[in-house]
């Protein structure tokens, strides 16, 4: 049993560390206002978000495009990217246990995942 926690506390930790990674990736590519936001415990279908905002639709595309080559080489597995069309405001790139959100500042505004998703106070 106590193998077993570890192992989990281990895994966790592993998760923790790639968002990070990530995360200094996002900033490293000039990403604004990168935010890491632990899931854990909050949500059932993912640990992590990584909010940032990106000045626009080009610099999206190029973070998205040097972020599948950082995974590649880091054997990071990405299981699909969403909201690429004319009009991109939001990009979402789905890890599993990380989902990355590239967002233009009027849609990070607009939506606020931060206060969305913030962990409800307990009274």
């Amino acid at each position: 049993m106590e193998d077993m926690l570890s192992e989990n506390n281990n895994e966790q930790q592993i998760k923790a560390d790639i968002a990070e990674k990530i995360a200094d990736f996002l900033r490293d590519h000039k990403g604004e206002n990168v935010s890491v936001m632990d899931l854990r415990g909050i949500c059932n279908w993912t640990d992590f978000f990584i909010i940032t905002t990106v000045s626009s639709r080009t610099h999206m595309d190029g973070i998205e495009k040097h972020l599948k080559i950082f995974c590649r080489d880091n054997k990071i597995d990405i299981f699909g990217s969403s909201g690429k069309n004319n009009d991109d405001q939001w990009r979402l790139i789905d890890f599993g246990s990380i989902i990355i959100h590239l967002m233009t500042s009027a849609a990070r505004e607009f939506y606020d995942l931060e206060r969305l998703w913030a962990p409800i106070p307990k009274k």
